[in-house]
């Protein structure tokens, strides 16, 4: 195989396109796209209409997040604050949390590992 094959054969792996992404309907309003993966971690994009609630819920999974746009309450455990743009959360493993967009909102998720149901 020549040398640029092997290189366009890397990128492939190595770069994703936020077009190529797939948009997921999670719940009315709520839109999913998985932007990266890796053998231990996952990055996902969400995009929330203004009211739309994500019900209580826990995971194994360890997830960092960051408010990009608009204003989201986060409940993670016993903890409640309102996160707007630059703001970040954890959600460690087996916590419960849930969120509610108070306006239309853009938020970015890490899990480690990936989740296998995003995929």
């Amino acid at each position: 195989m020549s040398a640029s094959r092997q290189v366009c054969k890397q990128e492939a792996r190595m770069f994703f396109k936020h077009g190529g992404a797939n948009a997921v309907e999670m719940l009315p309003g709520l839109i999913r796209r998985v932007l990266a993966t890796s053998d231990v971690m996952m990055l996902a994009e969400f995009t929330f209409e203004n009211g739309v609630e994500v019900p209580e819920h826990i995971h194994p999974h360890d997830q960092v997040g960051y408010v990009v746009a608009g204003r989201m309450r986060m409940v993670m455990g016993e903890e409640t604050a309102e996160c707007g743009p630059g703001d970040s959360y954890h959600a460690p493993p087996g916590v419960p949390h849930s969120g509610v967009a108070l306006e239309r909102s853009v938020v970015v998720d890490v899990f480690s590992p990936p989740r296998e149901d995003y995929a």
